[in-house]
């Protein structure tokens, strides 16, 4: 269906960036667009509907056909999404005058000319990384501002005196400046039309290592790392391949659940499904109802990675084997099994096996080699194994010295018990091991919450043992059905050939019987490998933290966001000190210093707020004004200073930032307006601000870090009301 209405929807003062000589060339190329894009979705649609009523397959192929399905449905999804706007601009070579269109996702016509091209491809890099100092080979660039599918805006820039030919008035950056004040909505806005080349380039670094972005407030740090999420699964073959048990993808790490609803639409808007986005919390079932650790002395003794580290000797004293040999009785003999054969089955399993799952494997090897030291009768085969394996005494032996664990029991037990915590934690002093005791060894708190992890990857899955054996149950019992209806129908094959009894070679009987079929148990989708890991408001992360996330990225590829003049706790070291403390190697440092988000006036405010807790903080420079001063009021002013912002404002999110609950009662119960404490607010922005009593956020660092925090949330307007 050709396209009947212009792309472009121009307010009359920008009537003459209508004229056919700057947008002919663009109205054509969006009709080829929007032919395309239908074609694409009817035969996605098609594709999709035949490979949903493909017959059922097992294994492999039914692995295949999910994989298919999916890929369909996310792209058939992407192209719903948009419609024209899928195209973000335009670029002109200096050297080839046909026009360039970049677009979320990359798109061709039936005959395979392109017509967008993905904006992560090294051919659409010019038109983000372009500056004047470096044109990247370009003789001019476009970029639309779309408003509810169509056009409202675009502006020029060019890089070349020819450059100059058939573009509009060039306004610099006044149109990028005025999307910078629009309002805020309950997700965060589509930036990637407007990415800038500091933060394109960060954008595209290498994945090796770590790479941390270190920036303050407003600097585009949480936009830089979801679109470099976007792009690394994208253009490195090592982060995207997907499907495979050794390579998860992407992890994205947000600081709390307000942040991860705040980003949720800007992947999907990437034409990027994925991410895995969830919190610290997330990563341990005990973490949703884990408390806030109460005493600082006890959350610093367990922000310590070598906290953390007790739990490999915690395990290790449940996995010793006897001392004394035994007399292993049997039907058939008496077996003497040696505390030196006791020490080679407990050796057999390979290096990292968690210990539930290593117990069946030790268990195997004792009975393997009690079989071996045997030499009496012709048994049928297996009879004597079994026969060892229902020995009591064995059993209870083995289980002393090799128990099923439970992760929650083990780590609430160095809380019960002191002189197992002695043990497993050397390093600590007779009263730091009594502090850390207390009544209720599983009233979890966050501060638990690296440990447990440790424990739950270390010891495995409990119930993963009987699974085990239901499985093996099962296909043996599937086999044996199968053997038995090969036999029927050998027995009744009368062709000359006897066909059938092809169905005795091995290759057939393996094709008949699908062990990938079998049920297994669901994978933790969080507990890795991943192939790489984004961190945003890293500045926050104990040590202990950090061990959870390299537990789940043994490359030690790491995009690391944060700023450590928002480290509510101190941050006085260097991020490359930091990260290789807790073991990461090789360090590289990003920086970004351009506020884009702050107006000016809010900034003057709170720039004196941090340096007085913080004289060397990193505060970004603000390059844009919003004309309106920070008001100053008293706290009886909350309902009114809200009920005329809301009706000054049909767009827009205002937010109440409080320490305490105080005045809650009165503000309007409006999905335009929240209430938020200052450890809710990092990663987040609203078009207006109001702090309640801000001097009651703390004294020290924290307080200072609160208080600039959330002052610099404001895209817009800051309101400070203070108690009389």
């Amino acid at each position: 269906m050709p396209l009947t209405t212009s792309a472009f929807n121009l307010p009359h003062h920008l009537i003459p960036k209508a004229d056919p000589a700057l947008i002919g060339g663009d109205e054509r190329h969006f009709a080829a667009i929007a032919e395309s894009l239908e074609q694409s979705i009817t035969d996605l649609s098609d594709r999709l509907d035949a490979a949903r009523r493909a017959p059922g397959r097992r294994g492999q192929e039914a692995l295949e056909r999910d994989v298919e399905i999916r890929r369909l449905t996310a792209r058939l999804r992407a192209l719903r999404r948009f419609g024209l706007d899928l195209c973000l601009g335009r670029i002109v070579s200096a050297d080839h005058p046909m026009p360039l269109y970049i677009g979320r996702l990359g798109l061709t016509d039936s005959e395979g000319g392109r017509l967008l091209i993905d904006w992560r491809s090294l051919a659409a890099e010019p038109f983000f990384g372009a500056t004047y100092a470096n044109p990247m080979g370009l003789a001019s660039r476009r970029r639309y501002r779309w408003t509810r599918g169509r056009i409202s805006d675009y502006w020029d820039e060019v890089f070349t005196p020819d450059g100059m030919e058939g573009q509009a008035a060039l306004e610099d950056l006044s149109a990028f400046i005025a999307s910078l004040g629009s309002s805020r909505s309950a997700r965060m806005q589509d930036v990637l039309g407007t990415i800038q080349a500091d933060q394109d380039a960060i954008i595209r670094a290498s994945s090796r290592g770590a790479l941390v972005v270190d920036g303050g407030p407003g600097t585009g740090k949480t936009v830089v790392a979801l679109h470099r999420s976007a792009y690394l699964l994208y253009s490195d073959p090592r982060i995207g391949v997907r499907g495979s048990q050794h390579n998860r993808g992407v992890l994205y790490i947000g600081p709390h659940r307000p942040y991860l609803a705040y980003v949720a639409d800007v992947l999907p808007s990437l034409g990027e499904e994925g991410v895995r986005t969830c919190t610290l919390r997330d990563l341990v079932p005990e973490g949703a109802a884990a408390a806030i650790e109460s005493d600082p002395e006890v959350a610093f003794l367990k922000s310590s990675a070598d906290m953390v580290k007790a739990i490999e000797p915690a395990v290790r004293f449940y996995e010793r084997p006897p001392t004394e040999g035994m007399d292993v009785e049997t039907p058939y003999a008496d077996i003497w099994l040696s505390a030196e054969e006791w020490s080679e089955a407990f050796d057999s399993p390979a290096p990292g096996t968690p210990h539930n799952e290593a117990r069946d494997e030790v268990w195997e090897e004792l009975l393997t080699i009690l079989e071996d030291k045997h030499d009496g009768g012709d048994l049928p085969e297996g009879v004597l194994r079994r026969a060892l394996a229902r020995n009591p005494e064995l059993v209870e032996v083995f289980s002393r010295a090799w128990p099923l664990l439970n992760y929650a029991a083990l780590v609430g037990d160095l809380w019960r018990v002191p002189a197992y915590l002695r043990l497993c934690a050397p390093r600590l002093g007779p009263e730091e091991v009594q502090k850390l005791q207390r009544v209720d060894p599983q009233a979890w708190t966050t501060s638990d919450l690296p440990l447990l992890d440790a424990a739950r990857q270390r010891l495995g899955d409990p119930e993963a043992s009987r699974r085990k054996r239901r499985q093996v149950a099962a296909l043996a019992a599937e086999k044996e059905l199968m053997d038995r209806v090969v036999d029927d129908l050998i027995a009744a094959d009368d062709s000359e050939l006897l066909v059938m009894s092809m169905l005795r070679g091995q290759d057939l009987q393996e094709k008949l019987v699908d062990e990938d079929a079998l049920p297994t148990a669901d994978p933790d989708v969080l507990a890795g490998p991943f192939a790489h890991v984004v961190v945003d408001e890293a500045q926050e992360l104990t040590d202990a933290e950090w061990q959870m996330l390299l537990l789940r990225c043994p490359s030690r590829s790491f995009t690391v966001v944060g700023d450590r003049a928002q480290a509510r706790h101190g941050f006085a070291e260097s991020w490359q000190e930091r990260l290789e403390r807790v073991g990461m190697p090789n360090v590289n440092l990003a920086g970004l210093s351009i506020n884009y988000r702050t107006p000016e006036e809010v900034m003057v405010e709170a720039e004196p707020v941090i340096r007085a807790a913080l004289p060397d903080a990193n505060v970004p420079t603000s390059i844009r004004s919003s004309g309106i001063p920070v008001d100053h009021g008293a706290t009886s002013e909350l309902g009114s200073v809200l009920d005329t912002w809301l009706a000054e404002h049909d767009a827009g999110t205002a937010c109440v930032i409080g320490s305490t609950d105080a005045g809650r009662s009165s503000v309007p119960a409006t999905s335009r307006v929240r209430w938020l404490t200052p450890e809710l607010v990092k990663g987040l922005e609203f078009d207006l601000v109001v702090l309640v009593d801000p001097e009651g956020f703390g004294a020290g660092i924290e307080g200072a870090v609160d208080r600039y925090v959330a002052m610099t949330r404001a895209t817009r307007q800051l309101v400070i009301l203070t108690s009389p």
